[in-house]
């Protein structure tokens, strides 16, 4: 039984792979490199991952061999695309992991039961195994023996390897990014534990750092449904894409209104779910990675392209920990008004939102260090007017720096510059 389910899970696995890289639409494409090349760097760690979360009761050894099945079946694919094994039609596959779905997972039952377009979303998105009830959350192995040290010299990779695969057994809750990090965590614990003279005293407290790590980044999902929950989608919206235009003026508005929408998307995904920190954790994720990788090796400015090198566990910290890029070279307020003039006067027949959008993301350029509620007092009597003018003869006044409508505010506003 399995091995049955464990040969089941290579299929499972390789269709998250696909499902994960393939892109569906032409606009997808540059997304595509971006997750194709994390994919192909972390194949190791994503099969331990999932084996560990999915296939609960596949043991370190088997999840070995699993790992070098993906890496065999990565370097042939990289090597020839066209290889039949590497042209799947979407670990054709779901109809086997259905066939297979009681020695695979008992929660894709619901799942097979959908219409082939809606399957495979739902399969890769199964809830993971239960943690089995006698297995507790400590990880003893790696934080209560006295022979941690010597067993991590004597073989690296392999130690970290089932480091990852016990811990994320243990917590299915956790999403990838957060147990890279604690994997991370106890990577530099151990470089600073294993040049003591007591490494026992240093490393037993690794839960500690654990949980730690853990609730900054729960916290931070937190406050993103408390966002989703309190604003609505339109206001949630606004505010992520006041965050990526501080943090990335030079961006096109039409790619930051993507990725404002996206984050938005991800939390109306995931913040109704028992999984709620993993869902979102995921999800964000791969939003950024969008930001980071739609061009290969583009620079952005100092700020984003640090967070974009640096682990990629810790992608997400950084960028929640950016602030406004002070090497921006601001637009001048008569760039802003012409900006506005473009927009509300001219009769183009636009979506009022898509105009909303581009005058936020201008205003976010020309102010980024006015507080919140400054931003939202403009944003409201700037569109508010701009929406009145159109409706009379001569809307060009409206925007004037002299018009009563707009000029207070205008003027306010380039003191704080």
């Amino acid at each position: 039984m399995r091995h049955l389910k464990l040969t089941g899970f290579i299929f499972f696995l390789l269709s998250l792979t696909e499902s994960l890289a393939l892109p569906t639409k032409p606009q997808d494409v540059d997304h595509f490199n971006a997750t194709q090349k994390f994919i192909n760097e972390n194949v190791a760690y994503l099969t331990i991952i999932a084996s560990a979360q999915y296939v609960q009761e596949a043991s370190f050894e088997e999840v070995e061999m699993l790992v070098k099945v993906m890496l065999d079946y990565k370097d042939r694919c990289l090597a020839d695309s066209t290889l039949p094994e590497c042209s799947k039609i979407a670990s054709q596959v779901m109809h086997h992991i259905c066939s297979k779905q009681d020695s695979i997972s008992s929660k894709i039952k619901a799942c097979c039961e959908k219409k082939p377009p809606e399957r495979a979303d739902c399969i890769i998105n199964a809830n993971k195994d239960d943690r089995p009830e006698d297995l507790s959350l400590r990880t003893p192995k790696f934080t209560d023996s006295e022979n941690v040290c010597q067993e991590r010299d004597s073989e690296q990779d392999k130690f970290f390897a089932e480091f990852l695969y016990d811990y994320s057994r243990r917590h299915t809750e956790l999403s990838t990014p957060e147990l890279l990090r604690i994997t991370k965590v106890y990577k530099d614990l151990l470089e600073d534990c294993c040049n003591r003279k007591n490494p026992l005293s240093c490393y037993r407290h690794a839960e500690d750092k654990f949980n730690e790590t853990t609730e900054r980044s729960l916290a931070m999902v937190q406050q993103e449904c408390k966002q989703f929950q309190e604003l609505g989608k339109d206001a949630l919206q606004r505010h992520f894409l006041v965050k990526f235009t501080k943090a990335a003026p030079q961006l096109p508005m039409e790619e930051l209104v993507s990725l404002s929408k996206e984050m938005v998307a991800a939390l109306a995904t995931c913040c109704t779910l028992s999984d709620e920190f993993a869902c979102v954790d995921n999800l964000a994720d791969l939003v950024l990675g969008e930001l980071c990788g739609i061009n290969k090796n583009r620079t952005i400015n100092p700020t984003v392209d640090h967070c974009c090198r640096a682990d990629f566990a810790f992608r997400r910290p950084c960028f929640e920990h950016l602030k406004a890029d002070t090497t921006y070279a601001l637009p001048s307020v008569s760039a802003l008004v012409s900006a506005l003039r473009a927009d509300w006067c001219q009769p183009l027949k636009e979506d009022l939102q898509n105009k909303r959008h581009r005058f936020l993301v201008n205003l976010v350029k020309w102010m980024p260090e006015i507080t919140d509620e400054e931003r939202l007092c403009l944003f409201t009597k700037f569109t508010a007017a701009g929406e009145e003018c159109g409706n009379i003869q001569k809307p060009e006044a409206c925007f004037s720096p002299e018009s009563s409508k707009t000029g207070d505010v205008s003027q306010d506003a380039e003191k704080q510059r």
